[in-house]
C-alpha cells in the first residue's frame, strides 16, 4: 500500500527514473483534500493545472484562468502534501510578454503558491524564458502538442502533430526546451508514433496525455478518472463513477430530509 512517508520527489528524480525505465505517475489536484488522497495513493507529481478553469471554475476553456487563481489553488495543494512534486501552471498571458513577466509569475507560484516547479506551454518561442527561469533556480516543465491556452488559435481541442511538417516542428520544439533546461515535457494529444519518437530523442522524460503508451509517464485530470466531470476526453479512462455516487448520495440525503428521517430524533 503506498504511503506518504517517503522522501519528497524532486525534479532531478524524473530524469533518473527515465533512465531506469520507471514510469512517472502524475494527476491534477486543485484542493487540499484531493491532494492528500492522491498522495496516499502514491502519485508522484501533482499538477495544479489551468484545467481548474474548466473542471472547478466552470469556464469553457483555460484562457480566463488568472495567475491569482492558480496561486490560490497551488497554496491549498502544497500545504496538504509532503512527497509529491507540486507543479503549477503559468496561465495564459502570465509569462509570454517578457522574461521579467515570466520571472515574476514563477516567483508568485513558488513563493506564494508553494509550488516546487512551474509548467508552461510553447516550444522554441518560449525557450529563452525557460532558460532564464532555470538559470535562477526555477524548475520548468514544458508542454507541447495540444496546448489548451492556444485553443482559439488552434481552432478547438484538436489532435496535433498529424502532418510530417508538424511532427518535425514539434520535435524541434522539444529539443529546444530540453536545451533550455526543462526537466520534463508534457506531450498532449499527438500521435503515438510521434510521442515515441520524441521520447526516444530526449534525455528528459516525457509525460503523455492522449499521446500513447510509450511516453515516460502519464498525466490525466483527476476529475476525469473519477467520473466527476461531464466532458471526458476520449483518451481518458474512468476508474470510478464518483459523479454518479455523489448524485445518489445527495439524492438520498435530500429525500431523508424531506421525509423527516434525518436527523433522527434524540432521546
Amino acid at each position: 500500500m503506498p504511503t506518504n512517508q517517503q522522501r519528497p520527489v524532486r525534479a532531478p528524480d524524473l530524469r533518473r527514473w527515465k533512465a531506469d525505465g520507471r514510469k512517472i505517475v502524475m494527476l491534477t489536484a486543485y484542493d487540499a483534500t484531493m491532494a492528500r488522497l492522491l498522495e496516499r495513493a502514491g502519485v508522484d507529481l501533482l499538477l495544479v493545472g489551468d484545467s481548474l478553469g474548466m473542471v472547478v471554475l466552470g469556464y469553457e476553456t483555460t484562457v480566463p484562468v488568472t495567475l491569482d487563481d492558480v496561486v490560490h489553488h497551488a497554496r491549498a495543494v502544497s500545504r496538504a502534501v509532503r512527497r509529491p512534486l507540486v507543479v503549477a501552471d503559468l496561465p495564459f498571458l502570465s509569462f509570454q510578454a517578457s522574461v521579467e513577466q515570466a520571472v515574476r509569475a514563477a516567483a508568485r507560484l513558488m513563493q506564494d503558491g508553494g509550488a516546487a516547479a512551474v509548467k508552461l506551454e510553447g516550444g522554441r518561442s518560449v525557450a529563452d524564458l525557460v532558460k532564464r527561469l532555470v538559470e535562477i533556480g526555477v524548475p520548468v516543465m514544458g508542454h507541447l502538442g495540444l496546448t489548451p491556452q492556444a485553443v482559439h488559435q488552434l481552432g478547438g481541442f484538436r489532435r496535433q502533430g498529424k502532418t510530417a511538417e508538424a511532427a518535425e516542428a514539434l520535435l524541434a520544439d522539444a529539443l529546444a526546451l530540453q536545451e533550455a533546461g526543462a526537466f520534463a515535457l508534457v506531450l498532449e494529444s499527438i500521435p503515438g508514433p510521434l510521442a515515441e519518437r520524441v521520447t526516444q530523442a530526449l534525455e528528459i522524460p516525457t509525460i503523455g496525455i492522449g499521446a500513447g503508451p510509450t511516453c515516460d509517464g502519464q498525466v490525466l485530470v483527476t476529475q476525469d478518472i473519477l467520473g466527476l466531470y461531464d466532458s471526458i476526453p476520449p483518451f481518458a479512462k474512468v476508474y470510478a463513477e464518483l459523479g454518479r455516487a455523489t448524485v445518489e448520495a445527495a439524492s438520498s440525503y435530500a429525500e431523508d430530509v424531506r421525509q423527516g428521517r434525518f436527523p433522527e430524533s434524540e432521546g
